[in-house]
Formats: C-alpha cells, structure tokens, sequence
C-alpha cells in the first residue's frame, strides 16, 4: 500500500496536464499574490525562491512584473515541472527538490514563498524551518486555516477543542488514524492552519509578522481571525528592514 507521499505526487502526476485550466479562475491564493506583488514594491526583494512550485504559474507571474529579480522554484514532481517547461520557464528557474531539504545554502534568497503547500504534507514545521534557513530577509505563506471553515458553530466547536490541546486528538479519530485526507479536488491533504505554524515563525522573525485574511469569498471578518479566514497569508520578516525598495519610493 502506497504512503501518503507516494499517493499526492501520483495525484499530481495524473491532473499535471490540465492543472493550469482547472485553476485558472481567480482565488484566494491570488488575492494573497497581489498582496506577495506589492511586498516586492515596497522592500525591493532582489531574489525568491518559491517552494512546490508546481507548473510555475506564480514564478511566471511574478517574472513578468519583476524581470531583474532572479527566481528559482521548487517542484517534487516531473509531470509539473514539465508543464512548467512547456511554457517557457528555463529548467535552471524551475527544479527539482524537496521543501523539507532544500538545496541551497543560508540566506541564499531574499525571500522564499509558498502556496497551498502546506497542507498537504504531515510535517510543515519541517518546510518551514527550510524556508527560515534559506531566506535572508523573508518568507511568505498563503495557506488553509482549517479552524476558520464551516458553520459558526463548527468553528467555534473547533477552536475549543484547541484551546483544550484536544483538536489533534479528534483529527486523529475522524480520519481513522491517518490524519489526512483524501478527496478528488486537493488529492493528499491534511487538517492545516498557518496559525499552528505561527509559534515557529513569530520567534525566528524578529522584525514582525503580517497576517491577512486572503479568501476572496470572506464573508463577514471579526477581529478573531483564527475562526473568521478560511484562508490566511502571512509575511514574516526575519529582521527589520530599513530600507524600503526603490520601486515603492520613487
């Protein structure tokens, strides 16, 4: 029986061709790479690397709005990377690896970033504690806030269950044990929010961290954002910048 890795990259493997198509609509990840685009503006971000790259369609993005930046993206699986190829993107911008060893050395980039990755591996520390080693000045997450979907009730019943340190508890019994889940649309997935993660990046970002509410169907926000956002990005700065970029103050 295939492992939960083996599975997603299979998954992956299988929807590669068509995944540009049938994510061309705008969403909430888009909502946070408008947000990613005007960070670039205002520090001035030299080079960036994403993680789980994916076909490249971000890194396409963000080359066209900023030409003298250098990018690199990181992407497990061929038929992805592939895709990525066949629109143009260089095989020494879009590579292969593994968000939880990356291949470069400390403060090897400006800033690294990802989307809608997070959720799909069992250990996002690990990724992330990647991406802190390998940013020099920041790192950019837009992910799932698992606390912050369904019914008020069910995300107040949620956020209780944390509270009590017990929500790990009833994830491990709904999901018989596996603690992801599988499903046509995301293939591997895990229960996630970017708020589990936010201990880790609070005390390795010592110039701040900004969190915004990035679902672009939100409804009505209240100031609790951990059971209002089903979908959150979050910057976190490792120190703080003295200088804003040039592109923002001219």
């Amino acid at each position: 029986m295939m492992d939960e890795v083996s599975i997603q990259r299979d998954y992956f493997t299988n929807i590669a061709v068509g995944y540009d198509m049938n994510h061309s609509i705008i969403d909430d990840h888009w909502v946070a790479f408008a947000w990613l685009e005007g960070l670039f503006h205002l520090y001035g971000f030299e080079s960036c690397c994403e993680v789980g790259a994916g076909t490249g369609r971000h890194l396409l993005g963000l080359q066209a709005r900023f030409p003298n930046t250098r990018f690199i993206g990181v992407e497990p699986v061929e038929a992805m990377r592939q895709q990525g190829y066949a629109k143009g993107i260089s095989k020494d911008v879009l590579v292969d690896g593994d968000g939880n060893h990356l291949q470069f050395p400390d403060e090897s980039f400006d800033v690294v970033v990802e989307f809608a990755c997070l959720h799909h591996l069992r250990y996002p520390d690990r990724v992330i504690a990647e991406m802190l080693r390998v940013a020099g000045k920041a790192i950019f997450i837009s992910d799932s806030n698992n606390f912050g979907h369904g019914t008020l009730l069910v995300r107040q019943t949620k956020k209780g269950l944390r509270n009590l340190r017990l929500w790990s508890v009833f994830d491990f019994i709904r999901s018989y044990g596996r603690r992801y889940y599988i499903s046509q649309g995301d293939g591997v997935a895990y229960s996630y929010s970017v708020f589990n993660n936010l201990a880790q990046i609070n005390k390795a970002c010592a110039g701040g961290v900004h969190i915004l509410n990035s679902s672009r169907l939100a409804g009505r926000i209240t100031s609790d954002l951990l059971t209002s956002a089903s979908t959150v990005a979050l910057l976190g700065l490792k120190s703080e910048v003295s200088k804003l970029g040039s592109r923002y103050c001219q």
